[in-house]
């Protein structure tokens, strides 16, 4: 399956006019913003577990990160609620599963080998967050030689000055809105924008944003 596989190509899909696609696994689910491959994939996906629902002991071969955005996602290290900002790195194992049901923003297959850093972060509390600069407008989530991750927050009427992004730029809207010379995005929004594009934000009544930027240069191979 190949569902905006090309990252030479802007992409912008709003999530809430997918379809929920059924998975393998019984009670859980899954809206595809970008896909190249099929059970086992580069993708970048909504997944929503049922109350009660669990996935099957699995290795992630290419790492994984996700950011719960509703309810709690647990697995045999922990309890993630609403909030909760997850790296596995490549090689990591775990049985995924929600006692109470939960929506998740997932990105697999993503990571380069030598990344190995565990990251468990709560983006609600901020106090915690290291600044990622003045300039940029937010919080540094995780940084490495191929990718920089930030939450940004945006007060209403704010503008962030015109960037280049030489390694690309990718956004998902956790809440509120933003736009840029190429269209308006809202929560559920995800946006990703080629090597070598230049953006102006803006944010006429405030949002949150995930960012990661840089990793569409050197994104890491995918076994055929």
């Amino acid at each position: 399956m190949k569902r905006h596989a090309d990252l030479t190509k802007r992409a912008h899909v709003r999530s809430q006019d997918l379809p929920w696609v059924a998975s393998p696994m019984a009670g859980v689910e899954r809206r595809m913003l970008e896909r190249d491959g099929d059970e086992v994939a580069r993708a970048t996906s909504l997944v929503r577990y049922a109350p009660g629902s669990r996935f099957s002991a699995h290795r992630h071969e290419g790492g994984e990160e996700f950011i719960v955005l509703s309810g709690v996602f647990s697995d045999e290290r922990g309890d993630y609620p609403e909030g909760s900002y997850v790296r596995n790195p490549v090689g990591s194992r775990h049985i995924p599963h929600s006692e109470a049901g939960c929506v998740i923003f997932v990105k697999l297959w993503q990571m380069p080998a030598d990344d190995r850093q565990y990251v468990r972060l709560n983006l609600n509390d901020t106090d915690a967050l290291g600044p990622v600069g003045a300039a940029a407008g937010g919080y540094l989530l995780h940084e490495s030689s191929d990718e920089q991750v930030t939450l940004l927050e945006l007060a209403p009427g704010e503008e962030l000055p015109e960037a280049a992004f030489p390694g690309g730029v990718e956004y998902f809207v956790l809440t509120g809105g933003f736009s840029d010379d190429s269209g308006k995005y809202r929560a559920g929004d995800w946006l990703r924008l080629p090597c070598g594009s230049r953006q102006t934000v803006r944010s006429a009544r405030g949002c949150r944003l995930y960012r990661k930027t840089g990793h569409l240069a050197n994104p890491p191979p995918f076994p055929a």
